[in-house]
Formats: C-alpha cells, structure tokens, sequence
C-alpha cells in the first residue's frame, strides 16, 4: 500500500502509485544529503551559480513535459502551469545571479579597533516539506537559495505529487549537481519525523497548513532545529476608492480566482467601503459568477478541478456551514465531484465559523464597513497575517494603511505581482519565515562573527 499516487482530480483515475521509502532508503538518503554538504559547501560560489543557472534553463527546457505533470497531479489550469515552472526557472536563476550578494562577508563599524565582519555559512542538510498547490514553485523557493548558500536539500513533496517531484530530482541531477545535493524522499509523516530527529539534519521549512506547521514545529522544537514555516492566509482585499471599478473588480477577482482559489496569499475576505459596497458587489458576482470552470487543458478554462475530491468535499462542508449559521450565498456554492462553482458569500458575522476560516478554493466573502478605521479593524481581525491588498487613490492614505495592518506583505493597487526578489511570509498563524529574495538566502546560515583585532 501506498499514499503516493497521482489520481487526475478532473476526472478521478488513480494513473499511477509509488511505494513510500523504508527506513533503510531513508537513512540511506539521509546519509547521501549528509555527504554531499561536506563538499558542496566548499564548492566556489561560481560553480554553485552555473549548476543553478543549468537548473533554470532545464525548467524552461522540459516547461511542457513539467505543466502536463501537474495538470494530472492536482488539477492545475494548463496556462497556469506553463507560467508556475516559467516562475520556478526564474527564482532558481535569480539566486544564481545573487551569489555575490549571498555570499559576501558583512563588514560591522565597530567602536574599538580592528575589523569584524559577519561570515554567512551553510549549515548543511535540510528537509523541506512542500505542498501540492505550486509543485515547482514552492520547491524552488526554498531549494534555490539554500543550495545557492551551500546547504543540501531533502524534499518531501506532497503526496499527490510524486511526478513532479521526481521531475525536480531529475533537474538536478541532469543540471550536474553532485550526488546527494538534492534528494526527493516518500516518506510517511512518522518517518518525516524522525529525519527532523536525525543529527545529520540541521534544519526543516514547512509550507502547508497550520496544522501541518504546528506537528513540524513540536517535532523541530524538540530536537533544537531551526525551523520555518509558511502557513495559511485569509488575505484581505479593501477597497477604499478607486476612480476605475472595472479595473478594481477584475484585480479582485483575479486575486479570488488565482490558481483555482488555492493561493495561501489569494484575495479571500473584500471589504469595501460603504458607498462602493453595491456597485461592487454586484460586479464581483457577475464577474466570478461568469469564470468557466471546466477541463484544464481548455484554453478557456480559468478554474480546473480543486486538488482532490476531497479538498472540493471540505470546501462544500465550509460554504454549507456557513450558510446554516445565517451567511448567503450569492452566486455558486454548488460543487460537482472536485469541481467547485466562484462563490461569493455575504452576511458572515463574527459569531460563525468562516469569519475566521481560510477558504481554500474559489469562495470569496464580502464585507461592507464604513471607512478606513472600520477597515483596517476588520482586515487586522482574524489569525492569519500573510499578505493583504489595498486599492486607493489617495497616496497617504496608502501608506497609512499599509503600516497598519498586521500582514507581512501589502500590496497596494495590484495583485498577482509576486517575483523572485520580493520576500513572501507572514506573521501571526500564517508563519515565521521569509522565503524569495534575499532574506531568502539567510533563514539556514551561520551568521558567523570574525573580530580581529
């Protein structure tokens, strides 16, 4: 028996299985990881940034073979996934270009004399637990600036993904990095546990749910491991004027819509101002209302299957659960085996579950406040602090709002504008981490201090 499997959630045909590892493949891949960073850290920088340059172009190189992956994997809109592994070359390339930056001691202006300066060092062997929601993507954000700084990877991907996960191993392996740099795993959650356990492994960064995060943290807390996690989001979208509303309901949409709805970062509460409220709210709903839903592979498809029959069945149990505690169902809410209709719900209240929920899946909620203070108050209230979106014409008030709410990223007049050089991670029950650009590069280092005197 087996948890690795690629079941095509369009049509729910198990395609194929993988055996998950025994412990002897496990220790054995620990120990080829373990190996490896005894002499990738002493690789020259340049030579690190070549194989990464290779590994890029080998993502731009395979892009059909790669989006077909996931299309059967977990659903994933074909135009979509040519542009998720179009992005995965980009990170992958971009810590490539970086690897002076990376890698350069820091001077310190000391007070006495001599010089100090701070020398960043891998820290060896890693594990990363990655989602099935971006396959390629999340894995070059975390792979790509780790092996640029000298660290190895571990990577325990999804277990809907195997494909692709085998993809990336093989990426490289072909783009020349050494046995043991980068080693895909199946491994049980059990087994996982024990790698985060394992001396041979100094560190582990989780994206996934909070759930997920919180057993990753217990595990890495135990054994004194540094530890990163990247978590949910119930980003809030507010809109506070705007002199083009066409355009401010098509950004949110879009944001709703990103990726079938399941985005950590997507657009998934929209507080509007009292006088927009209406003209919003009724452009939003004809708007998603009006998103084909069908075969991925359609050119005109904008939202596939969820991942699974059994993601769309939890999305279904959330909406209907709502809608008993008194919330309304504008447009869709309707589900057909992993499809799942836009959703736009309204009337959700404090007291009822989805206020505090993350919807993962193309289900929005709108919520009308009275002006900016209103908005921020309702933005800030919830567990999650990833990113959030304001739309305004008034630059101050811009600034002002953005300094107030408690995410850690803010968007402000656009979405979906997430790029290699921004740091991605939030704050709150959404994580601890930074992943993309630099800050990227010094989440698993030795910040090592050299004082001379």
């Amino acid at each position: 028996m087996t948890d690795y499997a690629v079941v095509n959630p369009a049509t729910g045909e198990t395609l194929a299985t993988y055996d998950t590892f025994d412990d002897a493949a496990v220790d054995d891949a620990v120990r080829r990881a373990d190996a490896a960073a005894r002499t990738w850290a002493a690789t020259a920088p340049a030579e690190r940034a070549e194989l990464l340059r290779r590994a890029a172009q080998l993502h731009r190189d395979r892009a059909d073979d790669l989006a077909a992956i996931i299309v059967r994997e977990m659903g994933k809109v074909h135009a979509a996934a040519l542009e998720e592994v179009g992005f995965a070359a980009d990170i992958t390339e971009y810590y490539a270009d970086q690897m002076d930056r990376i890698t350069a001691d820091q001077p310190i202006d000391i007070l006495g004399e001599g010089t100090a300066v701070i020398r960043r060092s891998p820290l060896g062997a890693l594990l990363g637990i990655m989602p099935w929601n971006f396959p390629y993507y999340q894995v070059a954000r975390f792979a790509a600036p780790n092996l640029a700084i000298g660290n190895t990877i571990l990577l325990k991907h999804a277990p809907q993904c195997p494909e692709s996960a085998l993809a990336i191993e093989a990426i490289y392996r072909d783009a020349g990095f050494p046995d043991g740099a980068y080693v895909d795993l199946r491994v049980t959650n059990e087994q996982a546990a024990d790698i985060i356990a394992d001396p041979r492994v100094h560190g582990v960064s989780v994206t996934g749910s909070e759930r997920a995060g919180a057993a990753v943290a217990e595990v890495a807390g135990r054994n004194l491991k540094k530890v990163a996690l990247e978590l949910g989001g119930s980003d809030p979208f507010i809109l506070l004027s705007t002199d083009d509303l066409d355009a401010a309901v098509e950004a949110a949409v879009g944001a709703r819509l990103d990726n079938t709805g399941q985005s950590c970062n997507g657009a998934k509460r929209f507080i509007v101002v009292d006088d927009l409220y209406d003209a919003f709210l009724e452009k939003f709903t004809a708007q998603m209302s009006g998103a084909k839903v069908g075969d991925p592979d359609a050119d005109d498809t904008v939202l596939g299957p969820l991942s699974s029959l059994v993601a769309a069945e939890r999305l279904a149990e959330q909406v209907d659960r709502a809608v008993a505690q008194g919330a309304t169902v504008v447009t869709g809410g309707t589900r057909d085996g992993a499809f799942f209709a836009p959703t736009v719900l309204t009337g959700v209240t404090r007291d009822m579950d989805a206020y505090s929920e993350e919807f993962f899946g193309p289900v929005g909620a709108v919520y009308r406040v009275a002006d900016e203070d209103a908005a921020v108050e309702l933005a800030n209230d919830t567990p999650f602090g990833l990113g959030s979106y304001v739309f305004t014409t008034d630059a101050e008030q811009a600034e002002r709002v953005a300094d107030r709410l408690d995410a850690g990223m803010v968007y402000v007049n656009l979405v979906l504008a997430d790029s290699p050089e921004l740091p991605f991670g939030g704050v709150k029950r959404s994580g601890t981490s930074r992943e993309l650009g630099l800050l990227a590069a010094d989440e698993f280092v030795n910040k090592k201090l050299i004082r001379i005197g």
